[in-house]
């Protein structure tokens, strides 16, 4: 979610320089982005500890940074913070909103109110630091072309391309695999190819087992790598996700991006990347009132486990068809 932000920092701010620390696994997501240079934070080995956090603020000094935006707000990262505000130098870390969130997610006396988006509150820490940005002025995205090895599974695209991501970190986030593959076999018969998004052994199991049931369908679940990944949701017409990353990678790549909630809710600060809010699907909050239960999906309200049963495939279907319309 940081992404989109990065973006209008750089193409509002042509000459600021900025460094991303973060894991290693995550350079493929800044690739694209001018001005941007990727400092892979070791973590496990060599940045490790209090000592290894030392020797990271050290080899950061040699970028000769000005300015530190902390978006992540954790121990690590406010300890390399810290190391830099007795250099003198201007920090801003993250508001979480914690006090809200909990209003919002309390079984009683709930709050039910939109909160502040989690990129609005990475545009605050800019902002804190003397870069006002405009996330809605963005410069639209340049088409790739994909690789010969991308598409020696996907096949040249001759036709209406769909994402579905049908897994979450926490199963109360996930919709029923069986109302899933309902979905997937009415939009394949309308002649539309899909493609399957995962990871991990059992979830490339399961997306194997659903691409050699129906036609049209290929999973690319362990077949690709995450930048080959993301190349082929960029050129998505449309994708299905959860309330899970893979709709944060299809929207900051402005894919279209249909999600489906079911102990969360948009409401939290976490839908993707300006997608309109019919584009979320939420289950039903007559039948569950005590929705959103958690910010993340990892609490579950006794009698809430299968809220998302109330999510109809001919809903989620309907919602495929009226996107793919406009």
């Amino acid at each position: 979610m940081t992404v989109p932000v990065v973006k209008a920092l750089t193409q509002q701010y042509p000459h600021c320089k900025v460094t991303i620390v973060s894991k290693s696994f995550f350079k493929p997501l800044f690739d694209d982005i001018p001005q941007v240079s990727f400092f892979a934070a070791q973590v496990d080995t060599k940045h490790k500890g209090v000592l290894g956090l030392y020797q990271l603020y050290r080899e950061l000094k040699k970028e000769r940074i000005t300015h530190v935006a902390d978006f992540h707000n954790v121990l690590r990262s406010k300890i390399i913070r810290t190391l830099f505000v007795f250099e003198g130098k201007p920090c801003r870390s993250i508001d979480k909103g914690r006090a809200e969130k909990k209003a919002l997610t309390r079984p009683n006396h709930k709050i039910f109110k939109q909160l502040k988006t989690s990129h609005q509150r990475y545009a605050d820490v800019l902002e804190g630091l003397g870069f006002s940005i405009n996330l809605s002025n963005l410069t639209p995205m340049k088409s790739k072309l994909l690789s010969e090895r991308i598409i020696s599974h996907t096949k040249l695209k001759e036709s209406i391309w769909i994402g579905i991501a049908p897994f979450a970190a926490y199963k109360a986030k996930v919709y029923p695999l069986h109302l899933m593959e309902e979905v997937i076999k009415e939009i394949t018969l309308k002649g539309f190819k899909i493609f399957l998004f995962g990871g991990g052994k059992r979830e490339v199991e399961i997306l194997n087992t659903i691409e050699n049931t129906y036609e049209n369908v290929i999973s690319l679940a362990g077949k690709l790598s995450f930048k080959e990944e993301l190349e082929v949701i960029s050129m998505l017409d449309l994708m299905v996700a959860m309330d899970s990353g893979n709709a944060h990678l299809a929207a900051m790549q402005q894919t279209k991006t249909i999600t489906l909630w079911g102990v969360t809710h948009p409401y939290a600060g976490f839908a993707p990347f300006q997608q309109p809010e019919d584009y979320c699907i939420v289950s039903d909050l007559k039948k569950y009132p005590k929705i959103p239960c958690s910010i993340y999906g990892n609490k579950v309200i006794d009698g809430y486990e299968n809220v998302m049963d109330s999510i109809t495939p001919n809903r989620v279907i309907e919602k495929i068809m009226s996107v793919l319309n406009k």
